[in-house]
This record gives C-alpha cells, sequence and structure tokens, in this order.
C-alpha cells in the first residue's frame, strides 16, 4: 500500500524502493487522479519495467451509508474505471462513509447494500488485464476516525453477503479490525470465501507486523489453511528502515503461509 512507505520520494522512485523490497504488487489511492497523460503513460511504463503490477486502488471521496451521496459516488467510480483500464488496476475500495445522524444504522447498512449493488452494475462482466474488476468494502476502526460507520467486521460481511454479487467482496483490514473488536481468525475462518483483500499492520501504532499485539504468525498460516488466494497488502508505517521491514515483513507471510502473495 504505497501511501504508507517512501512518501518524500517521487512516484517512480518509489516503485523502485518497493521492488528493491522484493515486491511485485502495488496498491494505490488515487495517485494518479490528477495526472497529465504523459504521467500516466511514464509510471506505467516504469511498473512495467519494474515487474509491478498495480492490483488495487482507492480514493473515492463519497462514500456508501447517506443514500443521498450514491449518485456523485457512482459518477467518482465512472470517472475512475478510464484510469483502472489504462493501469491494468482490476479492483477498486470503496468506503461506507461517516455515520448520517438522522439515520438508523439498519437504514445505513441497507444504503451500502443497494450502493454496492448498483456500483456492482457499473462494473458487472468488465475485465481489466483478464482479471473481473471488483468492488472491495473497507473496515476503518472507531479510533482513526469516531464517524465512521463500518467499524465492525462482521457487518461488513453481512452487507457483502447481502449484495449477492460475486464482483464485491469484503477487503478485511486486520489492524482496524483489531482496534475495534478484536477475534480476527474466527471472523476470517467463517467467511473467507467473501474476503476479496486483506490489509496488515500491526497494533498499536501501525507499525510492521510482530511489533504489537496480533499473532500474524497465526494469521498468515490461517489464511493459507483456508486456500486464500488474494493479495496479502502492507499497509504499515515501518519504524525503522522500510525497504528491510517491507522484506521481512513479506519474507514473515511467504514462510508461515505458503502460497500467499505478497504485495
Amino acid at each position: 500500500m504505497l501511501w504508507t512507505v517512501f512518501r518524500d520520494l517521487p512516484f517512480e522512485k518509489r516503485l523502485e524502493q518497493v521492488a528493491t523490497a522484493g515486491y511485485r504488487n502495488v496498491e494505490l489511492v488515487g495517485e494518479y487522479e490528477n495526472w497529465t497523460e504523459a504521467e500516466l503513460l511514464s509510471a506505467n511504463a516504469k511498473r512495467k519495467k519494474l515487474g509491478i503490477t498495480f492490483d488495487c486502488t482507492a480514493g473515492l471521496k463519497h462514500g456508501l451509508c447517506n443514500p443521498a451521496e450514491r449518485e456523485d459516488l457512482l459518477a467518482e467510480l465512472r470517472r475512475a474505471v478510464p484510469a483502472m483500464e489504462k493501469l491494468e488496476c482490476p479492483a477498486m475500495i470503496l468506503l461506507s462513509g461517516n455515520i448520517v445522524p438522522a439515520m438508523s444504522m439498519e437504514a445505513q447498512q441497507q444504503s451500502c447494500i443497494e450502493g454496492l449493488r448498483a456500483a456492482a452494475l457499473l462494473v458487472e462482466g468488465k475485465k481489466i488485464n483478464g482479471k473481473p474488476v471488483r468492488l472491495l468494502l473497507e473496515n476503518i476502526d472507531p479510533e482513526e476516525n469516531p464517524r465512521y460507520f463500518l467499524t465492525s467486521v462482521a457487518r461488513g460481511f453481512e452487507i457483502v453477503k447481502a449484495v449477492r454479487h460475486p464482483q464485491v467482496q469484503f477487503l478485511y483490514d486486520f489492524f482496524h479490525a483489531q482496534v475495534a473488536e478484536g477475534n480476527l481468525i474466527e471472523k476470517l475462518e467463517k467467511n473467507i470465501q467473501h474476503v476479496g483483500l486483506v490489509h496488515v499492520a500491526d497494533v498499536p501504532g501501525r507499525h510492521e507486523p510482530g511489533t504489537g499485539e496480533i499473532n500474524y504468525h497465526n494469521i498468515f498460516r490461517k489464511l493459507a489453511d483456508l486456500n486464500y488466494t488474494g493479495m496479502v497488502a502492507m499497509e504499515f508505517l515501518p519504524s525503522g528502515d522500510p525497504v528491510r521491514q517491507l522484506r521481512e515483513a513479506r519474507e514473515m507471510a511467504l514462510q508461515t503461509g505458503s502460497g500467499i502473495s505478497g504485495e
């Protein structure tokens, strides 16, 4: 997850550092939004030269839980798809947005379901770089954003199950889930078929795995046991040398969870 590392370097230099750490997949947060066509072509050429794939992006400004934002959200998604196609990036992260005070939690959950169904129609059957375009719903913990609606992983899985669309999945962020409610592995076991991506950082501090209270050795082993075939995205703030700690985190994931792909 590129926003966490090498932020003082130009974009293409950041990709070089990620490649040096042994990674071949990078997750974006809309860095390309204001690029010129020449900048986009240059970034694309650079990542291809490095053997890097942009497997997922984020950056949409509107959320799902407020029905009043739905048309703006769908318009954002429509505008994002051409850039995703140019970058060969087949997945987009969607957020619930903040709680709407005048609405019940149930009504906001239903709005998330309806919004995801509408978004799924925009990408239904579409492929990028040979892969189906996927929409990934993400949880955020209430300490990071006390106003955020989807703090519960359990509720997130309920929403994705209710949408019932193969191109809509859940982004299980272990860092946010541990802060919000814990019980990470049981929820993973019960819902693995709906997990499209996982994010990795330790608690507290959002640093590399092994620095806090989450037992990532057990999580990586469980992902392998459950035959998880998606990406494992490192979204941590390195507490020391970023290249070394990215490399060590990747090695931990691969050694304890044989067959997992590391971003």
